[in-house]
């Protein structure tokens, strides 16, 4: 049996004719770039994750570059984050001129580790970027109280975290700024790269509107520098046609979930989740002491699988000049040895589960 890591194909079927309808209205508007499109899913992202603006942007990467020039973080800034997540987070930090600033992690969340924060904290510190892992959240009362102590920005990384709780409370309603990702893996994907910033600071969420069109207000009048960080009507009426089904969607991840940590809980250290959260399970990582042997294991027997993530950052090469060795952040460095992503869409059968689960603990 043949199973994908994921199986858009699957999604797909379920809204071909939706997609396309709404391709066809914005072809039908000539209207490619900016418009009601783009409108609509602002106001609607911003409603569902229950904060006062949203600002589409080209991807969620942008979005988190996007919201470091809003809050004029540069040169000789210092930021914390976490060693163990896709590189766009340190990246972003890196393209405005300021170092990222490495904190290990949460043994059994991935998430940043919150009680080691205050000790790397300068007179440089301008800001602290949590990343919401898998689709779980950090700590964000703790990093809103440590950022509050010692005037931080606080930028959520959200990209894998759309529709995840705290206490009720969504992600990218908790920072100044929540930086989402559209990439068409994600549980809210597009066709293509897409991105969104939201915000309860109405100056930042304008500052952050002529960012995204090269710095201009009005047109062709520039008193700041920004960049082409657009999103195009085309991924907004994807988005949009997607976004009704979403709650199903983060249903059918927890269900499989829930099968997977009952029927794999005596063979792999299966994902924990704090009591008052709400994981979206953008990914649903195992942890196993012969990860490579299960990797290929599992890739003989045609079953998907991905390792996020195999090289923390701070042994990225591109980062040597920030003076990091291995032994540094060893919980991130032995999460990057063991871990190992399966299938986990809500459109997976039972059966292919089975034979999932079947093939690892075989």
């Amino acid at each position: 049996m043949k199973i994908p890591m994921l199986d858009l194909d699957k999604q797909y079927e379920t809204i071909k004719e939706e997609v396309y309808t709404a391709f066809d209205e914005v072809f039908t508007s000539k209207r490619f770039i900016g418009g009601d499109k783009i409108n609509e899913l602002e106001d609607k992202i911003a409603d569902y994750c229950g904060c006062s603006e949203a600002i589409g942007v080209s991807s969620g990467t942008d979005a988190l570059l996007i919201s470091l020039m809003a809050l004029g973080i540069g040169d000789g800034d210092e930021v914390i984050t976490t060693p163990f997540t896709f590189f766009a987070t340190a990246g972003s930090i890196y393209r405005v001129g300021a170092k990222p600033v490495f904190v290990d992690i949460d043994a059994d969340t991935y998430n940043l580790n919150v009680d080691l924060i205050e000790e790397k904290i300068t007179d440089k510190t301008k800001a602290i970027m949590p990343v919401h892992l898998f689709g779980q959240m950090c700590d964000m009362e703790k990093i809103n109280e440590i950022a509050d102590k010692h005037n931080l920005y606080v930028i959520e990384d959200a990209a894998q975290a759309i529709g995840s709780e705290q206490n009720g409370q969504r992600a990218g309603s908790f920072g100044d700024v929540g930086c989402f990702s559209f990439f068409p893996s994600k549980n809210l994907g597009g066709a293509g790269d897409g991105g969104m910033v939201t915000t309860n600071d109405e100056s930042l969420a304008e500052k952050v509107r002529i960012l995204r069109n090269h710095g201009s207000k009005p047109k062709y009048h520039h008193k700041i520098i920004g960049g082409n960080f657009r999103l195009d009507a085309l991924q907004a009426a994807i988005l949009l046609t997607k976004l009704p089904h979403l709650e199903k969607w983060h249903y059918g991840r927890k269900k499989n979930a829930e099968y997977y940590d009952k029927k794999l809980a005596n063979i792999s250290k299966t994902p924990f989740v704090k009591s008052n959260n709400r994981m979206i399970y953008n990914q649903y990582t195992l942890l196993f002491e012969n990860r490579d042997e299960m990797q290929n294991k599992l890739t003989e027997a045609e079953i998907g699988n991905a390792i996020y993530y195999p090289r923390p950052l701070h042994l990225q090469e591109c980062f040597s000049y920030l003076g990091y060795g291995k032994g540094d952040f060893p919980v991130s460095e032995h999460a990057a040895e063991h871990v190992l992503s399966i299938p986990i869409y809500g459109e997976l059968t039972k059966n292919q589960q089975d034979y999932i689960i079947s093939t690892i603990r075989g």
